[in-house]
């Protein structure tokens, strides 16, 4: 099963880690240890189409909190 990673890269000027995180649970990712910060699940291997949603989503809860974000689907 495939799963997407999230890296956030935060700025003091931003949003709490802690409101981040939750904007996250509410999109369904979880939070995780290492190398990523948080991780997708996704329940079938996705199209590039599920993917840009995803991505879309997650720039839609993050607006306005002053965080960058990068991933990475395997």
């Amino acid at each position: 099963m495939m799963k997407t990673y999230v890296t956030i890269t935060f700025s003091s000027e931003g949003s709490k880690p802690s409101e981040v995180e939750r904007r996250l649970f509410g999109i369904g990712l979880q939070a995780i240890q290492g190398r990523y910060d948080f991780v997708y699940e996704w329940e079938r291997d996705p199209s590039m189409s599920d993917v840009m949603d995803l991505l879309d989503r997650i720039q839609e809860v993050l607006r306005g909190t002053e965080v960058f974000f990068s991933i990475e689907t395997l």
